[in-house]
This record gives C-alpha cells, structure tokens and sequence, in this order.
C-alpha cells in the first residue's frame, strides 16, 4: 500500500538579477501557495576591475549558493536594452555564467523581462525599484535593506516565476539535462 502525505511538495526556487557591479539573489521556498523566504542578497563585484574575474566570482558563488541550498529551478532576470552596447555584452555574460551554473548542476532556468517581474509583483511593469520592495514588504513580510535593492529584485524575480507557475514556454527553462535527452541526434 502507498501512503501519500497530506502535505503538499516543496519547491525552493533561486531569483537572480544579474549585474556586473552587483549582483542580488533570492531563494524562496514554495510550499503549496506559501511562500517564504529562505535567504537573499548581494554579490559585490565593484572591487575586481577585471570583467573576467568577476565573472569566475559569479559562477563560484552560484555554485556555492546552487550547492548550499539545492534549488529545484533558478528564475533570472533577463537583460534589459540599453544605449551603452559593451555594458549590455558584459550583463550578458553576467547573466550567462549564472546560467551555466545552474546547468552544471542540472537546474532548470527560466528567464524574465524585467517589466514581466514588476508587473507580477506590483501591477505595474514600471514601477520602482522602491515599490517593488515596498510591495515585497507586504508579500513576503521582509524589511529589506535600502542598499539592497538588487537582492529584493531577484526576489522579486523568484516569485515572479512562482506566480507563472514555473511555466514560461516562450523563454525555455530546460535543464541541459533534459535537452539532451530530448534531442539525442544532437549529441552526435
């Protein structure tokens, strides 16, 4: 006989929203509708003035926070356009390296426009920074920092995607584990 618990499951999902100066990350964990906060904050990288260090700073504390807490999904916030091009390149590569973190211990990623994570959170795909902690105060029942700004943000991040349910077909979100077992002619 199987016996199932009343309990519903657990999901711990890591928020991040990326930077190259810094960096905010959020873990929450999701039990049937609650949620609660389980740990955020900030990576400094203002002090390396090598784009590549910072990078390797990145993964190595993605890696220690992936194998700290066993997230079961990373929700990343995805490069917003901007005029200066080379700023843009290196956000990318910011983001991409926490990316490949998470694919390296075979976590599911969905990425998200920053409007699509304030909309979710506060009703308004243009609101503040300040009102997306204000609004997180009352969600989450955090008293969030004024310098950390970047950590509510990838909260905010990671409870965006709890909203969509994990699911955000149009972005992707396979693990590289699941990629190649559903395209094995590729790994040819």
């Amino acid at each position: 006989m199987v016996y199932s618990s009343a309990l519903p499951p657990n999901k711990l999902i890591l928020g991040i929203d990326p930077g190259t100066q810094v960096m905010g990350y959020g873990l929450i964990e999701v039990t049937g509708s609650k949620v609660k906060v389980v740990q955020y904050g900030v990576i400094h990288l203002k002090s390396y003035s090598n784009h590549a260090i910072k990078l390797k700073k990145i993964f190595d504390r993605m890696i220690q926070l992936i194998d700290e807490y066993l997230p079961d999904e990373l929700a990343i916030e995805s490069p917003f356009f901007g005029v200066n091009v080379q700023s843009m390149l290196k956000l990318g590569r910011a983001q991409g390296v926490a990316i490949a973190a998470a694919l390296s211990r075979d976590i599911p990623y969905v990425e998200y426009a920053p409007k699509k994570v304030k909309q979710s959170v506060t009703g308004n795909g243009n609101a503040s920074k300040e009102q997306v902690a204000s609004m997180l105060v009352q969600i989450l029942k955090i008293q969030p920092d004024p310098k950390m700004f970047d950590a509510t943000d990838a909260l905010s991040v990671a409870l965006c995607h709890h909203y969509q349910k994990g699911n955000n077909a149009k972005q992707g979100g396979k693990s590289w584990k699941s990629f190649v077992i559903d395209n094995p002619e590729r790994m040819l």
